[in-house]
Formats: structure tokens, C-alpha cells, sequence
């Protein structure tokens, strides 16, 4: 049985509120770390009891304990995660403030649709993310000079036919040649949901999100000059 603490928040998005599932150690202390988990588009809508039908909110929810605040939010049935960067900006921000996080180690994760929000998060808020774990995911390969100070792990199936390897592939070969630091796991053998369960269940990617520590506060101006 899960000792983690499960809260849920039923928000009115009109309101330009998000819902969210929060989940804190039994043993919450100031200056935790705070994983954001951006979930799938199957999970969207209003019931935030579908957010822990996958990856880290199911694990919690089936007994898996986790030394840090976990902020879930639930993007509406009408949107996807990059229509939405400002909700989750300001949630992640009250969270933080609320339960008093270590400001340096925020870092965000998810997979398909929560994996493309993953990328999208961090390309608007360069240098907020102490770290970044998009699974199955894609963005804009000419913003990557945008991550050149964040480190980034990305996770894909190899027979992924819903989002394409090379979504994963062009956005890690980009933040490298802007002169980041990106790392590609591929995922033998493994499609698109399985390889996300995969990522989140059997490697390390949730423990390279504790471990990483954001030092540079500086901004990152996007290099528009550079490209037009």
C-alpha cells in the first residue's frame, strides 16, 4: 500500500484553472524536489481519475513511492499540452510556492502528447527545469538552442508507429548541435504505449530526474537571428 498522499483538485478551466492529482511523501518536508507529469491525450477531459491510468500517477497509485512532490495536472478534452504552457507555467508555480520545493530541482516529464508537452515546456521556459525526460514525444527542432542548459533524456519505442522515432531523434541531434546536452534511449522492440510503460517502469529515467540540480539561472534568449 501506497504511503504517498493523494490529492485531488477539481478546477473550473474556465476559469483558466487546471485540474490536477498532487501527490506528496508521507514525510513532506520544505525543499523537496517536484516532478511535473504531463499525461497522454486519452487522458484528457475532466475526470481526474484517468490521469492514473498510465506511467508514473498509475505506478504511485499501485504501490510505487517517490521522495518528491509529483504534480499531475489534466489538460481539457478541447486542448493539447502546447495550447497550454501558461496554465501549466502558473500551476507549476503555485505548487511550487505552496509546498515550498527546492526551486532547483523542478523537472518535467511525459510521454505522446505529454511527451510533445514535455519538449514544449522547456523550449518557452528555457533554464526553468532543473531537467526534462520527454518519452514518445516531438517539437520544433529549430528552438533547441533554447535547451542548451538543460539536461535532456528522451525515451522512444523503436517500432512506434503513433509518434515516429525520428520525432525523438531530430529534437536530440538539434539540442546537441546548438551545444546541449541530450541523450536518445531507444527502446528495442517496443511500440508506442508499451514503450512508454517501459521507459517509466523498468529504466532510470525517474531517478536521473531526482538526481539533476539546475545551477544556471541565467535566461536563454530563443536565437531567432541565427535562423532568418
Amino acid at each position: 500500500m501506497c504511503n504517498m498522499k493523494r490529492e485531488l483538485h477539481n478546477e473550473n478551466f474556465k476559469e483558466g484553472k487546471l485540474g490536477y492529482i498532487l501527490y506528496t511523501p508521507e514525510k513532506l518536508e520544505k525543499n523537496m524536489p517536484l516532478i511535473v507529469f504531463l499525461h497522454g491525450a486519452g487522458e484528457r477531459g475532466s475526470n481526474l481519475e484517468h490521469v492514473e491510468r498510465l506511467n508514473i500517477p498509475r505506478m504511485i497509485k499501485e504501490g510505487h513511492e517517490l521522495d518528491a512532490i509529483i504534480l499531475c495536472p489534466q489538460c481539457p478534452g478541447e486542448f493539447v499540452w502546447n495550447n497550454l504552457v501558461r496554465e501549466v507555467k502558473k500551476l507549476i508555480d503555485e505548487i511550487a510556492e505552496e509546498y515550498q520545493s527546492d526551486k532547483s530541482r523542478i523537472s518535467i516529464t511525459g510521454s505522446s502528447m505529454g511527451g510533445y508537452g514535455t519538449w514544449e515546456m522547456g523550449l518557452t521556459y528555457p533554464n526553468f527545469f532543473s531537467a526534462m525526460a520527454p518519452v514518445c514525444g516531438g517539437a520544433m527542432p529549430w528552438r533547441a538552442g533554447n535547451l542548451r542548459n538543460t539536461p535532456v533524456r528522451t525515451w522512444h519505442g523503436e517500432i512506434d508507429t503513433v509518434v515516429h522515432l525520428v520525432n525523438s531523434e531530430l529534437m536530440v541531434d538539434k539540442v546537441n548541435e546548438r551545444g546541449g546536452n541530450a541523450q536518445l534511449h531507444i527502446l528495442p522492440g517496443f511500440a508506442h504505449n508499451d514503450g512508454a510503460e517501459e521507459a517509466y517502469n523498468n529504466t532510470d529515467l525517474i531517478p536521473w530526474l531526482l538526481s539533476q540540480q539546475r545551477t544556471n539561472f541565467e535566461p536563454v534568449p530563443e536565437a531567432l537571428s541565427e535562423l532568418f
